[in-house]
C-alpha cells in the first residue's frame, strides 16, 4: 500500500482491524441483533462493534483528537482543529440483507478541511484512499475519474430519498427528470461512500444525492478531489453540514449536471 503519512497509517490500522469483525458478522447475519433508529434506518450490533474498534484504534494514537461518528456522535468536542470523521458501516441496510455493498469510511479533518481519508470495502478487499496533494489510490494503483463527456450516455448513481424525508416527492421528481435526459444508466447501490469511491475510480461518471450526513461523505471528499474529480454542495452549504446535498463527477460532465439539478 502506498501510505506514507502518520494519519493514513492510523486510519489503515483502524479500518483493517474493524474489517475483520465486519467480515465475521457478515457471515453470521442471522445472529445479529438489530434495533430500529427510525423508519428505513437500522443499526446493527455489528455497526456498533465496528465503531468501537475504530475509535479505540484512533484514540490509541491521538486521545486528544476530536471525533465525529455516526453512532457515538461527538467526542472531544473542544478539539475542532484535528478531527476524525467516522462511518463504521456505510450501507447498513445492504449489510443486514446480505448484500456485499458496504464500506468503512474514515476521514481526517484539519481546521475544517478533510486532508486524508479511506473507504474500505472489506468483502471485495478494495481500499480507496487519498491524501491532499498525493493523489488517490485503489489498493496499489493510482485512480482517476472517468473521461466521459457525453452527458446523455453517462453512467450515473444516486441514492434516492429516505423514507421519512420531507422532500421525498421533489427528490423523486428530480430523479425522473434526470432519467428522462440520460440514456446511459442510473444506479442506486445503497452506499454513498462507495458511490464516491467509484466516481474517483472512474466506474461511475456522476453522482448526486440529497440530505446526506457528513460522515457519509467525509473520506469521499478528498478521494474524489485527488482523483481529479469535482465535488460540491448543491444547496450552498458547507460539505461538513448535516443534511448536505452533493454532486460529484468528472470535469466534463460536472457543470452540466449542476445546472440540470
Amino acid at each position: 500500500m502506498r501510505i506514507s503519512s502518520p494519519s493514513m497509517n492510523i486510519i489503515y490500522r483502524a479500518c483493517t482491524k474493524a474489517s475483520k469483525s465486519l467480515i465475521r458478522d457478515f457471515g453470521e447475519l442471522e445472529k445479529l441483533q438489530v434495533s430500529s433508529k427510525g423508519p428505513g434506518d437500522f443499526v446493527s450490533a455489528a455497526d456498533k462493534r465496528s465503531e468501537k474498534i475504530i475509535i479505540e484504534e484512533l484514540q490509541k494514537a491521538h486521545p486528544d483528537y476530536g471525533i465525529l461518528s455516526e453512532e457515538s456522535g461527538i467526542i472531544n468536542a473542544n478539539n475542532n482543529e484535528k478531527r476524525w470523521i467516522i462511518d463504521p458501516i456505510d450501507g447498513t441496510s445492504n449489510f443486514l440483507n446480505g448484500i456485499p455493498q458496504f464500506a468503512i469510511s474514515v476521514g481526517y479533518e484539519e481546521k475544517g478541511e478533510i486532508v486524508s481519508g479511506m473507504i474500505f470495502d472489506p468483502i471485495k478487499n478494495e481500499m480507496f484512499f487519498a491524501e491532499k496533494g498525493s493523489g488517490a489510490f485503489l489498493n496499489n494503483s493510482r485512480i482517476r475519474v472517468s473521461n466521459k463527456s457525453d452527458f446523455k450516455n453517462a453512467c450515473m448513481v444516486t441514492g434516492g430519498p429516505k423514507f421519512a424525508s420531507e422532500k421525498r416527492e421533489s427528490i423523486l421528481n428530480e430523479y425522473k427528470k434526470i432519467s428522462m435526459e440520460v440514456r446511459g444508466s442510473i444506479r442506486k447501490t445503497g452506499s454513498a461512500a462507495l458511490d464516491l469511491a467509484y466516481i474517483a475510480a472512474g466506474r461511475y461518471d456522476a453522482y448526486w444525492q440529497r440530505e446526506l450526513n457528513y460522515w457519509d461523505i467525509a473520506a469521499g471528499i478528498i478521494i474524489v478531489k485527488e482523483s481529479g474529480g469535482y465535488i460540491e454542495s448543491l444547496n450552498g452549504k458547507s460539505l461538513s453540514n448535516t443534511k448536505v446535498d452533493i454532486v460529484a463527477s468528472n470535469s466534463k460532465i460536472h457543470h452540466k449536471l449542476v445546472n440540470f439539478l
